[in-house]
């Protein structure tokens, strides 16, 4: 009696649950936008039909299937699977995830799964337990962050998982999930003859911004709205959708302006001078519900893409915007936006720095993990100055104009230029600087200085 009573606990539970979380896909061929990772050779398919694991770290936005992209793995594999978040786990809860899998192991033969997700929360500490058990195959470590993983787990955990992509949905692909929540009965909103306009499709898989778990909550909301408007028949309208996003809908053309396209139309707009352009797409996307935050996020890298050090000021007045809409929120914060926007599209503008980390990103890519020469690594003990870390390195305060010549380079790399300063804005100093510190050291070099 027992089980039949938690059986029906578990089924009115299901039945409580979001719609996002009753629709998460049950196998992985209903995940939706990662073909790169599922599709036919792709590492993910490979892994399941070989029946072998490997620990990851899923790097992707929210909403795009991490979780999911976990379980599934575990259960396509017959693994024990733990989850738990980095928000609120410790030390202590990784030692229990530890033993856990020794006792499966021994006792079942079973592997097990950890699920971490936000693992970019995680502290040194917190990280370095998983190290022997990762290396050893004890668990194998699946980790999912929305922050880059090069910056936010530590390089020993990271080398000993692979890193992998996860894309956010596209409009096509939302559609496509919100068609399938509205005709699943089991799961979904099927049986209920609802159905959904073509303008509210567009406008819900825009609005979603890529956001599988977004778009089905929207609907949610707006099945619920359409279920309680007596004039509706079951059709859910535009004006559902934006009732349920809490934004006004904006009037699109016939093919549906898109996300992508508008943000697209706004950083033309920055990079060809256009302020007025600018405040229209900006405040054309606050209006149709668009996350002010994400709009601060690409004006900061706007900043530095496309001005650069032609007006380094512009990187700080974007973040001082972002700060700004922090504290003020919406409808204040968006002056501070509208501000970055008029200051970034007048600003000097350079791509120096976007062509000179597409250089060293090439360069890094050909030659791999070359050696810090010797003479400009860190000697803080007496066994490294003993293997020669830091022999003949010049201290720059003690020279003229603090110049020397020394390479920093590898030797590989000797004499290869990546940041090449225009002669636009500030930048023009930064050149001319650069080329009489340059004609400078050629000519101690030509006197044997």
């Amino acid at each position: 009696m027992d089980d039949i009573f938690q059986q029906k606990a578990f089924e009115e539970a299901a039945r409580d649950a979001p719609l996002a979380e009753r629709m998460r896909p049950e196998t992985l061929d209903e995940v939706l936008g990662q073909d790169h990772l599922l599709g036919p050779g792709g590492l993910l398919r490979r892994s399941v039909e070989k029946d072998r694991l490997f620990s990851l770290v899923f790097w992707g936005p929210p909403g795009c299937g991490k979780t999911t992209l976990a379980r599934l793995l575990a259960k396509d594999t017959r693994s024990r699977f733990l989850q738990f978040s980095a928000v609120g786990a410790g030390v202590s809860q990784i030692r229990e995830a530890v033993a856990e899998a020794k006792r499966a192991r021994a006792l079942e033969g079973r592997r097990t799964v950890v699920f971490v997700d936000e693992i970019h929360r995680f502290n040194k500490a917190q990280q370095d337990g998983f190290l022997a058990h990762v290396e050893s195959g004890l668990i194998t470590l699946i980790g999912a962050t929305t922050e880059n993983p090069g910056f936010e787990v530590i390089a020993p955990l990271l080398s000993r998982c692979r890193v992998l992509t996860v894309n956010a949905l596209s409009e096509a692909d939302t559609a496509i999930l919100t068609d399938r929540a509205l005709e699943d009965s089991r799961r979904g909103l099927g049986g209920r003859g609802l159905t959904l306009a073509p303008e509210a499709r567009a406008l819900l898989s825009s609005a979603a911004s890529g956001d599988a778990r977004k778009a089905l909550n929207t609907l949610e909301t707006a099945a619920f709205l359409a279920g309680t408007d007596a004039a509706s028949s079951g059709l859910i309208t535009a004006a559902h959708v934006s009732e349920a996003l809490q934004k006004r809908a904006l009037s699109h053309d016939k093919a549906g302006e898109s996300h992508y396209n508008l943000i697209s139309a706004l950083h033309k707009s920055l990079r060809d001078s256009d302020p007025d352009g600018a405040l229209y797409w900006l405040y054309r996307m606050l209006d149709a519900g668009e996350d002010p935050l994400y709009l601060a996020r690409r004006m900061i890298r706007f900043a530095s893409e496309d001005v650069g050090n032609a007006d380094p000021n512009a990187l700080s007045v974007a973040m001082s915007a972002m700060n700004a809409y922090h504290f003020l929120g919406l409808p204040e914060g968006a002056l501070a936006l509208a501000q970055a926007a008029c200051y970034l599209a007048t600003a000097p503008k350079s791509n120096a720095l976007y062509r000179a980390e597409a250089k060293v990103r090439e360069a890094v890519a050909e030659t791999g993990a070359l050696p810090v020469p010797l003479h400009i690594r860190n000697a803080p003990v007496a066994l490294m100055r003993q293997e020669g870390y830091g022999k003949g390195y010049l201290y720059a305060h003690d020279s003229e104009n603090a110049l020397v010549l020394q390479e920093h380079l590898p030797p590989e790399l000797s004499g290869r230029v990546f940041y090449e300063p225009t002669d636009r804005g500030y930048e023009k100093v930064v050149r001319d600087r650069l080329a009489r510190w340059r004609e400078f050291l050629a000519s101690k070099k030509s006197s044997g200085q």
